[in-house]
């Protein structure tokens, strides 16, 4: 695990699933439009959740890309479960911004609601084909600038699930934290 401290919030760096984060308020799911359980990300979350965060879902959606909602975390170990839905790469444009609008809704979405720790996973880079590598230079410089506008997140962590994406961010972090 990959640390830092970036003003009040600390940013952490590990490997793992994305809906086995126990000691987080939030974490977030890469959604699809619909905030319907899918392959991915998407499918760990309403596995674990049950079928009640759908139901929960349904008069949300849908949702456009960037855009981000919030709901109970159901039978997840959570508070809550913030759905965003990320850009599809070489499709939804400009893919950068659209990717950091998830990160940063997100985030003030978290904050809006009182969250200490919200768990992220790498958004956009499975199925919707983003570049990990790029993806985790435009996720970490928009925590970066985000951290001194945040009241109530204390705790941000990315949640990588192979070793090369966590390699890949720690470099990224390694770069932007020149």
């Amino acid at each position: 695990m990959k640390q830092l401290n970036i003003g009040n919030v600390r940013l952490e760096l590990v490997q793992g699933n994305i809906a086995a984060q126990p000691d987080v308020e939030a974490v977030v799911n890469a959604a699809n439009a619909q905030l319907a359980p899918g392959g991915g990300v998407a499918g760990a979350i309403h596995r674990a959740a049950g079928p009640g965060l759908y139901e929960e879902c349904k008069p949300l959606a849908p949702i456009r890309p960037g855009q981000a909602v919030i709901t109970g975390a159901h039978e997840l170990p959570n508070r809550y479960v913030i759905h965003t839905l990320g850009p599809v790469y070489g499709h939804d444009k400009p893919e950068d911004k659209i990717l950091a609008e998830c990160y940063r809704n997100s985030l003030q979405l978290a904050d809006e609601n009182h969250v200490a720790s919200i768990a992220f996973p790498a958004i956009s880079t499975g199925i919707f084909g983003y570049p990990i590598k790029e993806a985790a230079r435009v996720a970490l410089k928009t925590m970066m600038e985000m951290a001194s506008e945040l009241k109530h997140v204390k705790m941000i962590r990315f949640v990588l699930y192979s070793n090369s994406d966590l390699e890949t961010h720690e470099k990224a972090l390694e770069e932007l934290n020149l």
